[in-house]
């Protein structure tokens, strides 16, 4: 379903918080089964000081973690799992097409594709203007927030 949440609302669905919230909006979402989000990358960026110095490249391990906190948004916004966190259990089958560079938007859609009891799966994309830049399968472990 089409949606237009902003970044105060996601922070009401994952627990994550900057400088570590890798989506600014999600654009799409299906409880339970998908979500799309949008990342726009500033040169304020912080890792963009230290990766690289002169040529500031978006970590891939950063948009593995964007991929993986759209899916959050996606898992999370369900009643039945609030209060938990979505924690990696593994990744697979990741690839990276091109760099991710300051001044850019990622568009990142992430789909569930199992769960069972507290373990699941998902498969990510993100595109930047219809290009693929990153993609990945990964596995995810649920579990409660200690707050």
């Amino acid at each position: 379903m089409t949606v237009n949440i902003n970044v105060d609302e996601i922070m009401k669905i994952i627990p994550h918080r900057h400088p570590f919230l890798m989506v600014d909006r999600l654009i799409e979402l299906s409880p339970g089964e998908k979500a799309v989000g949008i990342k726009n990358l500033t040169i304020n960026e912080q890792f963009f000081a230290g990766h690289f110095p002169g040529k500031p490249v978006m970590p891939g391990v950063l948009m593995i973690e964007a991929m993986a906190q759209v899916g959050a948004c996606a898992l999370l916004s369900q009643p039945e799992y609030q209060g938990q966190i979505a924690m990696f259990a593994g990744v697979d089958r990741i690839r990276f097409k091109r760099s991710a560079l300051p001044g850019e938007t990622l568009l990142i859609s992430t789909e569930l594709t199992a769960i069972k009891g507290s373990i699941g799966k998902g498969k990510g994309k993100i595109t930047i203007d219809g290009e693929t830049v990153c993609s990945g399968e990964f596995m995810f472990a649920l579990v409660k927030d200690q707050e």
